[in-house]
């Protein structure tokens, strides 16, 4: 009746055969990356396929600045992913089925709709009022830095066309063409147009345009769904062991500089600003990391999650989705630019944010009215009675 106990043996050894090294683990990247493309490419092959009627739509649901700035919000609070709807924004301008004007808001949107996400991460400690109060405000100044950065850039750019035009000349100078000429194909757009074009023929000829273009719509959703989830999974494990340990240098540090580079650059690796903006929410509501030092960082993620939207620029063809994207990252340079720098103005989101935490514990009823009413009562409101 011996026998040796294998249970907790076993099941750690096979723990650690199923673990993929890790030079795997960055192919596997990398290959990801390459499916998120083909998706943005497929996404545009399916808006190309339900024609000029589809597009007229399209432009005709969003109608003015502040529906579009709403429909950014929403979109991005339903796919609980500023990357998945900054890539498709990207994808629609690309495909020339969304205007430039009409885009600029939508992105702006997309920045607020994001922080959806640590802000529910922070209702974990609920019943805990400080660790509450703390985690709260640790979110919630996301939000109030973006919405800060929407209502002073918005009306910036609707005036001036700051943002666009830069846009547009760094599209002209980084593709050298002009805005509506269509380039030659680059290497990465005939690499990720490939698999593409076999999809297209794949789906029988008679197939009305219309279904067609559906079809290639939710293959194109799917994979940049499927895409971007697997990325941030696999460069979550690649960089997991070390996020814990750079947060706690910075407090050493007291943030600043050091502390947006570091968001920016946890960011960019694990291709989710949520990541970053969710791992700091316990760590402020433990007490490990203070306010002040967590919001730099929370700051360079905003920065660096526009890389996704650079990504998926490079699968289109048109010039304007490069010109999109770029917006996306001028909008959270300036911001950061505008709003960092001078204390005075640079605390603005903490302090609102500290106000908001103490109302939230005084009264759970604000945290639900809070957060539905900003990610979804409002933008719901903002698409039906202004468009």
């Amino acid at each position: 009746m011996r026998g040796p106990p294998l249970s907790y043996d076993t099941g750690t050894s096979h723990a650690a055969k199923r673990d993929l090294p890790t030079p795997l683990r960055a192919a596997l990247v990398i290959a990801l990356l390459y499916v998120f493309l083909v998706g943005v490419t497929t996404l545009e092959a399916g808006i190309a396929a339900l024609g000029a009627g589809f597009q007229a739509g399209l432009l005709e649901q969003v109608s003015n600045p502040l529906s579009g700035l709403a429909a950014g919000i929403l979109a991005t609070v339903l796919v609980q992913s500023s990357s998945v709807s900054t890539a498709t924004i990207v994808g629609l301008v690309g495909a020339g089925a969304l205007g430039l004007p009409a885009a600029v808001p939508m992105i702006m949107g997309a920045n607020i709709g994001t922080t959806v996400t640590n802000t529910l991460a922070a209702l974990g400690n609920i019943r805990r009022s400080e660790e509450f109060r703390r985690g709260f405000a640790g979110a919630t100044m996301h939000d109030m830095f973006n919405l800060l950065a929407v209502a002073i850039l918005l009306p910036l750019e609707l005036t001036t066309r700051v943002l666009s035009r830069s846009a547009v000349w760094l599209t002209q100078r980084l593709r050298g063409t002009d805005i509506g000429a269509v380039p030659p194909p680059s290497p990465i757009r005939r690499a990720v147009k490939a698999p593409v074009n076999l999809l297209e023929r794949g789906i029988d000829a008679d197939v009305i345009g219309p279904i067609a273009g559906v079809l290639l719509l939710v293959i194109g959703l799917t994979l940049i769904f499927l895409a971007l989830g697997l990325i941030t999974k696999n460069m979550r494990k690649l960089v997991a062991g070390t996020i814990e340990r750079t947060m706690n240098r910075i407090i050493g540090r007291g943030g600043g500089s050091v502390g947006i580079v570091v968001g920016i650059a946890v960011t960019v690796a694990v291709q989710s600003s949520t990541i970053t903006t969710s791992i700091l929410v316990p760590l402020v509501a433990a007490g490990i990391l203070t306010l002040r030092n967590a919001y730099p960082i929370t700051l360079g993620a905003n920065v660096g999650t526009t890389i996704t939207a650079l990504l998926a620029s490079l699968a289109v063809l048109r010039p304007e989705g490069l010109t999109i994207a770029l917006v996306h990252t001028l909008f959270n340079l300036t911001a950061l630019a505008l709003l960092y720098p001078v204390p005075q103005v640079r605390h603005i989101p903490v302090h609102a944010a500290e106000w908001l935490a103490d109302q939230a514990v005084a009264r759970r009823t604000v945290v639900a009215a809070y957060v539905v009413g900003l990610f979804l009562l409002i933008p719901v409101l903002g698409i039906v009675l202004l468009d």
